[in-house]
C-alpha cells in the first residue's frame, strides 16, 4: 500500500503507470499468470464482456481490448482469495462493519450461500433450496406485493434481468428500482420527448468521422478509459475535442496508450482537448444556452451580410418542431446573467460557439457530470438544442452520445427493468406469457429509500451492487434497509450492504463474468447491451470460485419458482428456462420486435445493434418530429436556498461535487491512490480552489469536517478530510464517494427524474477539532 502523500501527478493517463498497476492488482489478488491469461480473453468472440464499464468494442474482435479499470474488475473478480464459510464464523457483522470499504472488498470471493442469525450476529451456512423457501415464504406472506422491492445492478446479464422483471410481475408489482435511477435517468426522461427514444444515437464508426466532439461532465481516463482510444485517434487525425467539466482531468488533457508501442516509448502521449472549460457545479445548462445564444448571434449576422445561414434551414424546416419559441426565449437572455449562472465567461462561450460552427460533423457526449443535478433534464435538451441547430444528429459522424457507467445498465432497461413500464411493453409481456402485468407505476431508488423508512417496504432484493453505499443519504438508507423483514443480495463479493440487513438476510453468491456457466452439461453465454446499443454474447473462461456458486438466472429462476409454484408461457417449472439460456433469448425475442432472431443475429461476430430511429432521422416522438425545448435559466438553485438558510455563514457555502478516485468502479474500492490527481494512500481528501481556502482562513494540509446545509434540518457530515488544493472552480469542491454519500439528502433530486443531485451538494467545511 502506499504512503499517504499528496504529489501532483505531471505524465499522460494510460501509459507506465496502466501498466504497472494491472501487473500489481494481478499480483496482489494472487494471479499473475491466470490473470494475464484471462486479460487476454476481455471482450474476445468467444472470451467474456469486461465487467466493468459500457464503452463498446470494435467488433467485439480486438486482439488486446481491456484498459486499466476493467483489469482492476477482472482481477478483483478473478481474485484467489476466498471467503468461506469459516470466515463468517470467525467475525460477526458488528466486527466487519467496523472495516472500510477498501478491506471488504479485498477478502475474496464468496463461496457459499448464508443467512443471518440473530443470536451470534453472525452469517451461517444455508442449503440453497431453503434460501429459496424462505424468500418465497417472506414474498408469500406480504399483503401487497408492492411491499417488495427488486433492485438491480447495471452489470446484470439481459437473460437474468429479463427472469427478473417477469417473475417480479408475475408476483405483482413494478417495483424495480435500478442504477439507472442514480445515473442516466435524466437521459432516459430527458431525450424521448426531443429525439424519440432515451440512448445515444452514435455508433464508434461515427467517431472515426467526426471532426469535432464536445464533452461534458465526464472524466473517461477513470471511468470508462477504453474512450480515452477513440479519442486519442481522434485527437491525431486532426478532430477538434472541447472538454467541458469541473475539474482538470488527466485523461481529457493529455493520453498515452498502452496498445501502442511507439507512443509508449516517446513518454510523451497524445494531447486530447483543444478547449477545456470549466463551468461551476450547475453550469452547464447556462454555459450551452450562452453557446446556442452565439450561435444564433452569429447566424444572425451572417444572414443581415448576405452571407450563406449558419443554421441548417433545411433541417430544421423538416425535421424539427419548436424552433421559433426557443430561439425567441435564448435571445432574451442576457449574457451577465448566463455568465453567472455558468461561471464562464462570455467570451469563451463566443469561442466555443466559433468551435462549434466550423464543425461539419460533431458529436456531443456526457457523463455523470451532466445528469447528477437538479436541471439535469433541461441541460440535456439544451445540448441536443444545440445540435438541432445545424443537423447534428443523424448522419454519419454526428450524433449524441451519453456514456453509460456499468456494463449492462443500458441493456437491463431495454429488457424491462423499468419501475415506469411503458403501456405497449406490459401489453406484450401479457399477450406473450398469458398473465396481467401490473399497470401502477413502481418505486425508483430514492422512493424506495423512503419506503423502507416508512414501513412501506418489507422485502428488498438486490440483484448485485452495493445498495447501502451506492445511494444517497446514507444513515437513512440504512435505516430503512434495518427496518424490512428481509433483504437478500446476489452478489461475487462482500460489500457494506450485505451487513446492513434486515431482520432476516441472506447473501447468495454468484457467477462472475469471468467464469464459465455451465447448465444441464452445456456452456452457456449471456448478452450484454453497450453504450451504443450494441448486443453481444458473453462466455466466461474461468473455473468458478466455488462449486457452490450459482449463475444469476439460476438464481431468479430458484426464487420465482419458490415463490409461485409455476412458471408463464406454457411453462411450469422456471428453471426449464436456465436449462439453456437460448430459451430466455428467444422470450426476449417474443417480447421485443428489436430483438427478433435474437440468438442467431447475438452470434455474429461482434453482436447487432438494436434500432435507433433517430440515427436515421426517424423521430418517435408525439409529433413525428425533433423537438426544441425552451428553458428558461433558473432563478433559485438549490445553493441559493443553502446560503439563506446559513445566515452569516452563507458566504462559506460551497457546492460538493461526489467523485470517483482512480483506484474504484462505483463503490467497488480496488486501492487507496487516485493516481491522475495526485492522491496516494487516502481517500478522505478534499479537492478545493486555493482561493477558497484563502478566503476562510484554510490551508492546504488543513482537516476538515464537511457539514451539509439543508432545509430539512436533519445534521448531516462527514468528518476529518485532508484539503487539497486544486484547480477547481471557486464555490465548488470535490470529494470521493461513497464516503461523502451521506451529504446527499434524499429529497435533492433532479427535476422529473428522480436522480440524486450528487454533483452539487450545498456543505460548509469546518476546520477539524483535535
Amino acid at each position: 500500500m502506499s504512503a499517504s502523500k499528496i504529489a501532483p501527478y505531471d505524465r499522460p493517463a494510460g501509459g507506465w503507470g496502466a501498466l504497472k498497476n494491472v501487473a500489481i492488482q494481478l499480483v496482489t489478488q494472487g494471479i499473475p499468470l491466470k490473470g494475464a491469461r484471462t486479460l487476454l480473453s476481455a471482450n474476445q468472440p468467444s472470451g467474456f464482456d469486461c465487467p466493468g464499464c459500457a464503452w463498446p468494442d470494435r467488433e467485439h474482435a480486438s486482439t488486446f481490448e481491456f484498459c486499466e479499470n476493467g483489469a482492476k474488475a477482472v482481477a478483483a473478480e478473478a481474485t484467489k482469495r476466498r471467503i468461506t464459510p469459516d470466515f463468517f464464523a470467525e467475525h460477526t457483522v458488528t466486527d466487519l462493519l467496523a472495516l472500510d470499504d477498501f478491506t471488504l472488498e479485498g477478502y475474496g470471493r464468496l463461496t457459499h450461500p448464508m443467512r443471518y442469525d440473530a443470536t451470534s450476529d453472525r452469517y451461517a451456512p444455508i442449503a440453497w433450496d431453503d434460501a429459496f423457501a424462505l424468500i418465497g415464504e417472506h414474498l408469500r406472506a406480504l399483503p401487497d406485493p408492492d411491499q417488495a422491492a427488486f433492485y438491480t445492478s447495471g452489470r446484470t446479464s439481459n437473460e437474468a434481468a429479463f427472469l427478473y422483471q417477469l417473475f417480479a410481475r408475475q408476483y405483482g408489482t413494478n417495483n424495480f428500482p435500478d442504477c439507472s435511477n442514480m445515473c442516466h435517468e435524466p437521459t432516459s426522461v430527458g431525450l424521448p420527448p426531443v429525439v424519440g427514444i432515451g440512448k445515444g444515437t452514435v455508433t464508434l464508426d461515427d467517431f472515426e468521422q467526426a471532426d469535432t466532439l464536445l464533452l461534458f461532465g465526464q472524466n473517461p481516463g477513470t471511468n470508462h478509459p477504453r474512450m480515452l482510444g477513440e479519442l486519442r485517434e481522434a485527437a491525431r487525425r486532426g478532430a477538434t475535442i472541447v472538454s467541458v467539466n469541473l475539474l482538470h482531468e488527466r485523461g481529457l488533457e493529455r493520453f498515452a496508450d498502452p496498445q501502442r508501442p511507439a507512443e509508449m516509448l516517446s513518454l510523451g502521449g497524445t494531447a486530447i482537448s483543444s478547449h477545456y472549460v470549466t463551468p461551476a457545479c450547475g453550469g452547464d445548462f447556462a454555459f450551452v444556452k450562452g453557446v446556442i445564444k452565439r450561435v444564433l448571434e452569429r447566424d444572425a449576422l451572417a444572414r443581415a451580410n448576405g452571407e450563406p445561414a449558419l443554421l441548417d434551414d433545411a433541417f430544421i424546416a423538416e425535421h424539427t418542431h419548436g424552433f421559433d419559441a426557443f430561439a425567441a426565449d435564448v435571445r432574451r437572455e442576457r449574457w451577465d446573467d448566463l455568465e453567472r449562472a455558468s461561471g464562464v465567461s462570455q467570451a469563451q462561450m463566443h469561442q466555443i460557439a466559433d468551435v462549434y460552427l466550423r464543425g461539419e460533423r460533431v458529436i456531443a457526449t456526457w457523463g455523470m457530470g451532466i445528469t447528477q443535478h437538479k436541471h439535469a433534464v433541461a441541460t440535456i435538451q439544451m445540448i441536443v438544442n444545440l445540435m438541432l441547430l445545424r443537423g447534428n444528429i443523424g448522419r454519419p459522424g454526428a450524433g449524441l452520445c451519453p456514456v453509460r457507467g456499468h456494463s449492462n445498465v443500458q441493456g437491463d432497461r431495454t429488457v424491462g427493468i423499468n419501475e415506469k413500464p411503458p403501456a405497449d411493453f406490459l401489453d406484450r409481456l401479457g399477450q406473450v406469457f398469458a398473465f396481467a402485468p401490473p399497470r401502477r407505476d413502481g418505486l425508483s431508488v430514492v422512493d424506495t429509500i423512503s419506503a423502507m423508512r416508512d414501513g412501506r417496504i418489507r422485502v428488498f432484493i438486490g440483484m448485485g451492487g452495493n445498495f447501502a453505499m451506492a445511494t444517497p443519504d446514507t444513515p437513512r438508507t440504512w435505516e430503512g434497509l434495518r427496518q424490512c423483514n428481509l433483504t437478500v443480495h446476489v452478489a461475487t463479493k462482500l460489500n457494506r450492504s450485505h451487513l446492513v440487513h434486515g431482520r432476516d438476510a441472506l447473501i447468495l453468491p454468484c457467477l462472475g463474468r469471468t467464469e464459465i456457466d455451465v447448465q444441464q452439461g452445456a456452456v452457456q453465454g449471456i448478452t450484454v447491451e453497450d453504450s451504443m446499443s450494441m448486443v453481444h454474447l458473453s462466455y466466461g473462461i474461468n473455473a468458478p470460485a466455488s462449486e457452490h456458486l450459482r449463475s444469476e438466472p439460476a438464481i431468479v429462476a430458484g426464487i420465482a419458482q419458490a415463490t409461485m409454484g409455476h412458471a408463464l408461457g406454457g411453462v411450469d417449472d422456471w428453471h426449464w428456462y436456465v436449462q439453456d439460456y437460448d430459451r430466455i433469448r428467444n422470450a426476449i425475442a417474443a417480447t421485443f420486435d428489436d430483438f427478433a432472431d435474437f440468438n442467431r443475429r447475438v452470434r455474429h461476430p461482434g453482436g447487432f445493434r438494436l434500432a435507433v430511429p433517430p440515427s436515421s432521422r426517424q423521430w418517435l416522438t408525439a409529433n413525428a418530429r425533433a423537438n426544441f425545448t425552451t428553458h428558461p435559466l433558473p432563478h433559485e438553485m438549490p445553493i441559493d436556498v443553502a446560503r439563506r438558510q446559513a445566515g452569516e455563514r452563507s458566504a462559506d457555502v460551497l457546492q460538493l461535487a461526489t467523485i470517483r478516485s482512480h483506484d474504484q468502479y462505483n463503490t467497488t474500492i480496488y486501492g487507496l491512490n487516485d493516481r491522475y490527481r495526485g492522491v496516494f494512500g487516502q481517500r478522505r481528501v478534499v479537492f478545493a480552489s486555493a482561493l477558497d481556502l484563502e478566503a476562510r482562513g484554510l490551508h492546504a494540509g488543513d482537516r476538515v469536517d464537511l457539514v451539509g446545509v439543508w432545509h430539512d434540518g436533519i445534521a448531516r457530515r462527514a468528518d476529518d478530510f485532508l484539503l487539497v488544493a486544486y484547480d477547481i472552480p471557486r464555490g465548488c469542491i470535490a470529494a470521493y464517494y461513497p464516503e461523502t454519500n451521506g451529504l446527499v439528502p434524499l429529497d435533492a433530486i433532479a427535476d422529473g427524474a428522480g436522480t440524486p443531485t450528487s454533483k452539487s451538494i450545498p456543505v460548509l467545511l469546518e476546520r477539524r477539532a483535535f
